[in-house]
């Protein structure tokens, strides 16, 4: 069923030295689902000090007080766990001890019953302790015994569950689910590094539109990112959005969402965060949201900071967010203002969310269309090339550093992008013009 000769052969070692060994965990669920499985993770009755006994170059000094040490073979590195039983979770997270055991034991002791499963690829023989087949049969995410006592362990597992719900487009079992909803208000313990990692695979995955939903209903979303919350109920101009209101709009958009960078699925997620904020109706009843785009790019970082997303990332999300607004212009755009909107580094994000933005509202593409066009008329061309004239030549000139020579710069940059500046010469005789 799981075909990896390295991994095989690390399995082969620890069985004909005694031990039980098995691959373990998402490789075997993946597996059976017929999904890809980029990591083999392999569980075993071997201590840690066997492991490294016959493999030499495994190591890991922190997780082998959790039983886990780490082979790396070529590319691949491969987790090898020791069975296990865990003391109290007194952080929330971690076990306060361990103590080594069973393979069915240790089935026991983890999250959901459909990442309970072992496979003996010498045997090629699934191992279910748990009935994670069963429930991977009926499409149901059920943590493994009692619910409560699963999330109360680790509160990540809060997080995981909506994520494998939306990953796999599996239902949450009833009693599994109303432990989540009773247990959310517990998920401010967690810290936003390992919250952030679980919401980008949420709405990277292949139904980010259910994925808020779960986070909405489960109580998650109120407590992480509450700015979202204003947009229900926030109305908006039926002629521009027959769809509904601000909160519809934004699940629409990552609806039409497909295989997304995370810096496009925050983006749309975001975009119009600002628009609550921003929300005027007119004498004549018609509803505007005069700077919701940089009210939203503001709110957007302050949130994206909260999550302790990159400093890259943060740029790339706002930048989107700010400019958005920006492309219904594109049309009367100088040649220069649009070669610059399309050097953007994140231009092609800007130009896939303006797309499902418009999809999701009016449904007029003809802006996109118009883009893509001069996307293709300036192929051939250097869309953002390097200047003919810097400001040190300007200075060699006899114009003084600051706010004037940035505009003379500026100018230069337009016309050499309009093409009425064709080499360096020219742009010299143009800098002295305008320095005149």
């Amino acid at each position: 069923m799981i075909r990896h000769p390295q991994a095989e052969s690390i399995v082969r070692q620890l069985v004909q030295a005694g031990h039980v060994a098995v691959y373990a965990g998402g490789c075997v669920r993946d597996a059976l689902l017929e999904r890809a499985y980029p990591d083999v993770d392999i569980a075993t009755s071997a201590t840690p000090d066997q492991v490294q006994t016959l493999f030499p170059k495994a190591s890991d000094p922190q997780g082998k007080a959790f039983g886990v040490i780490r082979l790396r073979m070529d590319e691949h590195v491969f987790e090898i766990a020791t069975f296990r039983v865990d003391g109290p979770y007194l952080d929330g997270r971690r076990p306060s001890s361990v103590t080594f055991t069973t393979a069915e034991e240790d089935a026991r002791r983890r999250d959901f019953t459909v990442n309970g499963m072992f496979f003996d690829p010498l045997k090629n023989e699934v191992l279910d302790y748990v009935q994670g087949r069963a429930d991977l049969a009926d499409k149901t995410i059920r943590a493994i015994g009692d619910p409560v006592a699963r999330f109360t362990e680790d509160r990540l597992r809060l997080f995981r569950a909506l994520r494998f719900a939306v990953q796999l487009g599996f239902e949450i079992e009833s009693s599994t689910w109303g432990a989540l909803v009773s247990l959310a208000p517990e998920s401010k313990v967690i810290s936003p590094e390992r919250v952030r990692d679980e919401l980008v695979k949420i709405f990277i995955s292949p139904n980010p539109a259910r994925g808020l939903d779960l986070m909405h209903d489960s109580g998650l979303l109120a407590i992480w990112i509450p700015e979202l919350l204003e947009m229900r109920g926030c109305a908006q101009s039926p002629e521009h959005h027959p769809e509904g209101d601000v909160w519809v709009h934004t699940r629409l958009l990552l609806a039409h969402l497909k295989n997304p960078s995370p810096v496009l699925a925050f983006s749309a997620l975001l975009h119009d965060v600002g628009k609550p904020r921003t929300s005027k109706t007119e004498s004549n009843g018609r509803i505007r949201f005069f700077g919701h785009e940089g009210v939203g790019a503001r709110m957007a970082e302050e949130i994206l900071r909260r999550l302790r997303f990159s400093n890259d990332d943060i740029g790339a999300i706002t930048a989107c967010i700010a400019n958005h607004m920006a492309f219904k212009d594109a049309p009367h755009m100088r040649v220069s203002t649009l070669k610059r909107m399309l050097a953007r580094p994140t231009f092609s994000e800007e130009l896939e969310l303006h797309r499902i933005d418009c999809t999701s509202s009016h449904g007029q593409l003809d802006i996109h269309a118009f883009l893509q066009d001069k996307l293709s008329e300036f192929s051939q061309e250097e869309i953002k090339p390097k200047p003919l004239v810097t400001g040190h030549d300007l200075q060699e000139l006899g114009a003084k550093p600051g706010p004037a020579m940035g505009k003379i710069l500026h100018q230069l940059m337009d016309e050499q992008l309009e093409g009425k500046i064709a080499d360096r010469a020219g742009a010299l005789t143009r800098a002295k013009e305008l320095l005149s």
